[in-house]
């Protein structure tokens, strides 16, 4: 029997259902009575726009807070926290009950044992995140590793192995995103054919995989900051691997309307001694988009990969206003946010640590949310919401 059409309405609010409900809503297709043990694509693909389209609305991003149990656990010790899970759970439970988050917020993406926990409230995780409006989502790759016949220091992307499994797991919990990310540096040679082949393989087979199990997948290219390269190579590596990302997903068979991208923006390497202005940046990533990226991908949701959290905001918001607004660019996609660091840090510094300093913490988070809403819609004044002035930039940054 082939499952019914829902309406993009009725599956966006079946989104943000309690995990067990939004599971039997959109449950796995059935035929004479029996539930299906693998769907395919086709039974999803309704849902799976629907979903990319919540996610890229106007006004929307992505708050990223995937980051592995080292990752957080090192920002806790920052500010005095063991990395303990109650520290952890304690931490991005103050994230998720942020009032009015879900105004500027459309998606959060978690870490597995985020996903499986309960929030300080009682309730999970999940709940409190579609309590809020918020559709929740899942990092499913299983992290970097050294690329054996690529160059010194290329890493390629794991966790192709089970993921179906998985995927079929993270959505009967609530998840209706993931994403994978692997990141290429710019250095002498590189990357290297090789690393390109295996990133833009790897993401189109877990894309592929993700569909088949109701995840809209996030692709996640990174191009790595580090390094002294100007912004016109940054562009012109950046327009290789998105070529060759999009073709693998083609041979894949991607569903690109259930699907977002999430890139660096193009920016030269940290140590270029040449720092282009928010003009040259909005300019080249625009343009590394337009001759890169199909005009069926619903929105483009940028990692701030170590700017400043008032660097991130400015950059995006000159993409999205005057001559590079949506309308009179040639691409149709929404520019938005999936930021992590330049979301987090001054919420993380003003929390500290104490009980006491979460209201104050919580406005901290609202105020950058507000501010990355304002610019993927070309309206944000630099400086008009409080932030965390310094770079964030960290060298081979891992999750």
């Amino acid at each position: 029997m082939a499952p019914s059409i829902l309406s993009t309405a009725s599956i966006t609010a079946a989104l943000l259902l309690s995990p067990a409900s939004a599971f039997s809503a959109l449950s796995r297709p059935q035929h004479n009575g029996k539930t299906l043990l693998r769907a395919s694509l086709d039974d999803f693909k309704d849902e799976l726009k629907a979903t990319a389209n919540a996610i890229a609305a106007p006004g929307k991003g992505i708050l990223a807070c995937d980051e592995s149990t080292g990752t957080v656990g090192a920002r806790l010790e920052s500010i005095g926290l063991e990395n303990t899970e109650d520290a952890r759970k304690t931490w991005r439970g103050l994230l998720f009950s942020t009032p009015d988050l879900g105004k500027y917020v459309s998606g959060a993406i978690l870490y597995e044992e985020t996903l499986f926990q309960d929030h300080p409230s009682g309730k999970t995780h999940v709940e409190v995140l579609q309590d809020n409006g918020i559709i929740p989502g899942i990092k499913v790759d299983a992290g970097l590793k050294p690329l054996p016949g690529g160059l010194a220091g290329e890493q390629v992307c794991t966790g192709l192995d089970g993921l179906p499994e998985r995927c079929d797991s993270y959505y009967a919990r609530g998840a209706r995103f993931a994403k994978w990310r692997t990141a290429l540096k710019i250095q002498d040679g590189g990357p290297s054919a090789l690393a390109v082949q295996e990133a833009a393989w790897g993401l189109a087979r877990y894309a592929r995989i993700c569909q088949e199990s109701g995840l809209v997948p996030i692709v996640e290219p990174e191009i790595l900051m580090d390094g002294d390269h100007d912004i016109e190579t940054t562009a012109k590596v950046q327009e290789a691997v998105l070529a060759a990302v999009y073709k693998a997903c083609s041979d894949n068979g991607v569903y690109l309307e259930g699907s977002l991208l999430k890139p660096s923006m193009t920016v030269p390497g940290v140590d270029c001694k040449d720092r282009a202005t928010p003009d040259k940046v909005a300019a080249l990533t625009i343009q590394t988009l337009e001759r890169t990226v199909p005009a069926s991908v619903p929105g483009v949701t940028f990692l701030s990969g170590g700017l400043a959290e008032e660097d991130a905001s400015i950059f995006l918001n000159t993409m999205n206003s005057g001559a590079n607004a949506k309308g009179t660019r040639k691409g149709p996609w929404s520019l938005t946010f999936s930021f992590s660091r330049a979301m987090q840090s001054s919420c993380l510094k003003q929390y500290a640590g104490k009980p006491d300093n979460i209201p104050a913490a919580q406005a901290c988070l609202a105020a950058r949310a507000q501010a990355n809403s304002e610019a993927n819609l070309g309206a944000y004044v630099p400086g008009s919401q409080p932030s965390d002035q310094e770079s964030l930039y960290v060298k081979d940054y891992v999750y």
